[in-house]
C-alpha cells in the first residue's frame, strides 16, 4: 500500500518506539522524529516516501547529532520499487554507512514495523576464499586483455587463456598424449583442462591421446583472428 504523505509513517513508528520505552517526538531542529531513552542513546529517524539518495544523504548529517540513526520507508509492492529490486544491496549499504533501516508495512487491517538493519559500526564479514579468487585471476592472466567496464562479449580468463595454450598445443602437434601436453605447454593442469574439456574443445581419440573438436579448431581460429570466442 503506498501513502501520500511522509507524516503518515510518524505515528507507526512513534508507537513502536513507546513501547520500547522512548519518549518520541517529531520535527526536532529539522529531525523527523527524535525518540529518547532514560538509558539509551537518542534515536534519529528520518522518514520518506520512498528509498532515495537523498534520503542516504540526510541520513549520513544526522550521524553528527546520534550514532542511532535510522531511515524510515514504507512497504511496496511496486517492481520498480529500489527496496525490492536490491533488498540485499540495500541493507548492506545501510549498514556500511552506520544506518539503521525500518519499514512499515500498511495493511488493510493492520500495520507493521520492521526494523530491517540496525544502526551500528560496520564489521564487513571476511571472505578469504573471495579474497584469494580474485589475486589467483589477476596473478595468473597474462597481460590486460578486457578493457575496464566491458560488456557484451566474452571476458577472457586466466583459464580461458590456458584453455587456449592447450589448444593452441594440440593442434600444431596432432594427436597428443597428456604427457606431451603438459611437457609442452610446461602447465601442470594440462591433463586436468584436457578431461574436464569445461569448453568442449577437446575429444579423446584412444586413452590418454587427444585432439581438437570442430568446436575447438573455430574458437582458437577465432582467437587467432582477434576475436573473443564463445
Amino acid at each position: 500500500m503506498s501513502i501520500q504523505f511522509e507524516t503518515e509513517l510518524y505515528e507507526p513508528i512513534k508507537r513502536y518506539l513507546e513501547a520500547r520505552d522512548y519518549t518520541v517526538k517529531g520535527e526536532i531542529n529539522g529531525v523527523d522524529l527524535v525518540a529518547s531513552h532514560p538509558e539509551k542513546e537518542t534515536v534519529l529517524v528520518e522518514l520518506k516516501k520512498s528509498f532515495s539518495l537523498k534520503l542516504l544523504l540526510q541520513g549520513i548529517d544526522r550521524l553528527a547529532l546520534s550514532d542511532r540513526v535510522y531511515l524510515a520507508v514504507p512497504a511496496s509492492s511496486t517492481s520498480s520499487n529500489v527496496l525490492n529490486q536490491h533488498h540485499n544491496s540495500v541493507r548492506k549499504l545501510c549498514r556500511r554507512l552506520g544506518l539503521g533501516l525500518i519499514q512499515v508495512y500498511f495493511g488493510p487491517r493492520t500495520t507493521r514495523v520492521d526494523v530491517l538493519v540496525d544502526p551500528g559500526p560496520y564489521r564487513p564479514r571476511k571472505r578469504p576464499e573471495k579474497s584469494k579468487a580474485l589475486h589467483d585471476e589477476f596473478t595468473n592472466r597474462k597481460g590486460d586483455p578486457n578493457p575496464g567496464g566491458t560488456a557484451g562479449r566474452k571476458i577472457m580468463t586466466a583459464y580461458r587463456q590456458q584453455v587456449l595454450q592447450v589448444a593452441a598445443c594440440v593442434a600444431e602437434h596432432g594427436d597428443c598424449p597428456l604427457p606431451r601436453i603438459r611437457e609442452i605447454t610446461g602447465m601442470k593442469n594440462a591433463a586436468s583442462i584436457v578431461q574436464k574439456n569445461h569448453y568442449g574443445w577437446f575429444e579423446r581419440v584412444s586413452r590418454g591421446h587427444y585432439r581438437l573438436t570442430e568446436q575447438g579448431k573455430d574458437e582458437l581460429r577465432l582467437f587467432a583472428e582477434g576475436g573473443s570466442g564463445k
